[in-house]
């Protein structure tokens, strides 16, 4: 095993909405949409030209994902069956930004685990898979907040963000280009959510984390980032066409928008085809795992924790079983999402967040992502003294 890590992960924080939002919840919602739609496309529907629109049920929704609940920043306007999209009022530009908020929040957990002053800080990355503008970065508005010099930017790739934003993190500390990092991953899930969609209105939360990563000569406790490997494969099998070309196109993509088809902006919000996702990323994850532990001489099945991407508890426990080879024991393989479901590129960051308890210095672990693209990151560490 490498003895000589290249960065550390100093300390992390956690930003969870005060609204929580139940399976029943959302299932009354949908179900009330459901019937409406129903009622007012009956001749159709019975005309063979439309399909009815099923109902929903919190035992469909346990079932096919393992999620129970979610936080959501604002719930009355997903609640409402006339809108079913959360109402996030637009902010002054001379406001801080509603994920820029979430990101300076969650830091501040983080840096107060910390412990230093953020004037070691010399760089911040926003790394999430929904920004809430092109420009001007939401990372270099968060670094203002928090009065970090240095420099920053964002990056996107989906729900493998916060991998990606880590080895980028541990890169610029082992080039010696800064003493340390501040990475978040702020995520409003909800609002790119097709709550009108039953295969799909369950599967987000919103959350923000933020890790300091630093210098091995520089840190106290915390982990060793003992390797990071990264991987990316073309899918259109999980997409969002939402963008600023939307209305360059001919459709008016507001008003389909706010329309009464529940398939009226499928392309623009999130969509996944559930079975191919399956399909194709369980065997190309576990793979890459396994094969990044041997490139370190780790032994995968060794493993003290795994915290994976939140996706669905089918794929991780598939995962969890090939990259350990047998059954998880309970905790082995963190699972957060029943409270928390899909929180995209903050979700395996809440899982080592909330359960890298009970380590002797010199176990190890894995945080690994998942997602869109399709993208993949591993990254090892190993409890320092």
């Amino acid at each position: 095993m490498n003895d000589s890590p290249r960065a550390v992960i100093a300390a992390t924080g956690l930003h969870t909405p005060e609204h929580a939002l139940s399976n029943a919840e959302l299932v009354t919602a949908y179900n009330a949409f459901a019937e409406r739609f129903n009622a007012a496309n009956a001749g159709a529907i019975a005309a063979g030209e439309l399909e009815a629109l099923t109902p929903s049920s919190s035992e469909f929704i346990e079932k096919a994902s393992g999620i129970k609940s979610r936080f959501v920043v604002e719930k009355s306007g997903i609640l409402d069956p006339d809108r079913m999209v959360p109402h996030i009022p637009e902010r002054s530009n001379d406001e801080l930004s509603v994920l820029a908020e979430m990101a300076v929040k969650a830091a501040h957990e983080a840096i107060a685990r910390w412990g230093k002053p953020v004037s070691e800080i010399g760089a911040v990355i926003c790394a999430a898979s929904n920004m809430q503008r092109p420009y001007p970065a939401m990372a270099i508005e968060v670094q203002q907040a928090l009065g970090i010099d240095g420099f920053a930017f964002d990056m996107n790739v989906a729900c493998s963000s916060a991998t990606f934003g880590l080895k980028t993190a541990a890169d610029f500390v082992a080039s010696g280009s800064v003493k340390a990092v501040l990475m978040v991953n702020p995520e409003i899930c909800s609002a790119h959510l097709n709550f009108r969609d039953r295969d799909s209105h369950f599967i987000f939360g919103d959350v923000a984390t933020a890790v300091i990563v630093e210098a091995p000569d520089q840190a106290g406790g915390g982990w060793d980032i003992l390797g990071t490997r990264l991987k990316t494969v073309f899918s259109n099998n999980i997409r969002n066409n939402f963008g600023f070309l939307n209305r360059a196109a001919r459709e008016d993509v507001t008003a389909v928008a706010d329309g009464p088809r529940p398939d009226g902006i499928t392309d623009k919000l999130f969509v996944q085809q559930g079975r191919k996702v399956f399909k194709d990323v369980v065997p190309m994850v576990s793979e890459m795992i396994v094969d990044h532990a041997r490139e370190l001489a780790i032994d995968p099945t060794g493993l003290k924790r795994l915290w994976l991407h939140q996706a669905n508890i089918n794929m991780n426990e598939m995962i969890g079983k090939r990259v350990l080879g047998r059954e998880p024991a309970p905790g082995e393989n963190v699972i957060i999402l029943d409270d928390y479901a899909n929180t995209s590129s903050a979700g395996s960051i809440i899982a080592f967040h909330l359960h890298n308890d009970g380590f002797a210095p010199g176990d190890t672990g894995l945080i690994c992502s998942f997602g869109a693209g399709y993208s993949a990151g591993s990254v090892f560490v190993r409890k320092r003294a």
